[in-house]
């Protein structure tokens, strides 16, 4: 079973979706740099190393502790037309027994937004923690004028929940975040967004 985690990789029609390594760090670290002001209004404040090959290094050794012991499932998003590092996604916090649930966070290069790579990586990452990891419940949160972001999650079946106050520190500051979630067997409906 360890050595399946380990090998961890999940196709969707473009990309090619698994852990970070460690020659990844280039292509990583021009692609943050680079989509350093796309990225950081919607992210917690990056820390003076974050671009530095010893922080990405120790990001890599998360990434394969964390889907060895079943506790996050870290993916880079790999264009398998070049090779392209696009984005990553993680699915986090893993909660067994009554839970079954996670939390679905992700960024996108600015180069690649708006082109439907992040919804393939959804749909790809949900159903995987459906079907592989039996999860029921997997939750995301934006800020709520993250317009792309919402409506990327609706359209990828998430449905709102409601409000967190104070969620996450975001650019330095505690902001409040919208909730929403995709539920395994969800008879739901369409929610209304707040």
């Amino acid at each position: 079973m360890l050595l399946a985690k380990r090998k961890l990789k999940l196709e969707t029609e473009r990309l090619t979706l698994r852990p970070p390594l460690h020659g990844d760090f280039r292509a990583w670290a021009a692609l943050r740099s680079d989509s350093a002001d796309f990225l950081k209004p919607w992210e917690p404040s990056w820390a003076a190393d974050h671009l530095t090959r010893r922080a990405f290094t120790n990001r890599v050794y998360w990434a394969q502790r964390s889907v060895t012991n079943g506790s996050a499932v870290p993916l880079f998003l790999i264009r398998r037309s070049d090779d392209a590092l696009v984005g990553a996604i993680t699915l986090d916090n893993i909660r067994r027994g009554p839970a079954q649930s996670g939390t679905l966070g992700y960024w996108t290069g600015q180069p690649f937004a708006r082109q439907g790579f992040m919804r393939e990586a959804i749909g790809a990452l949900v159903h995987h923690a459906y079907t592989k990891l039996d999860l029921s419940r997997i939750e995301a949160a934006c800020l709520p004028e993250n317009a792309a972001s919402r409506g990327l999650l609706e359209i990828a079946g998430f449905k709102y929940e409601g409000v967190a106050q104070s969620y996450l520190q975001i650019a330095g500051r505690w902001r409040t975040h919208v909730l929403y979630a995709a539920l395994r067997s969800d008879r739901r409906g369409r929610t209304e967004t707040g």
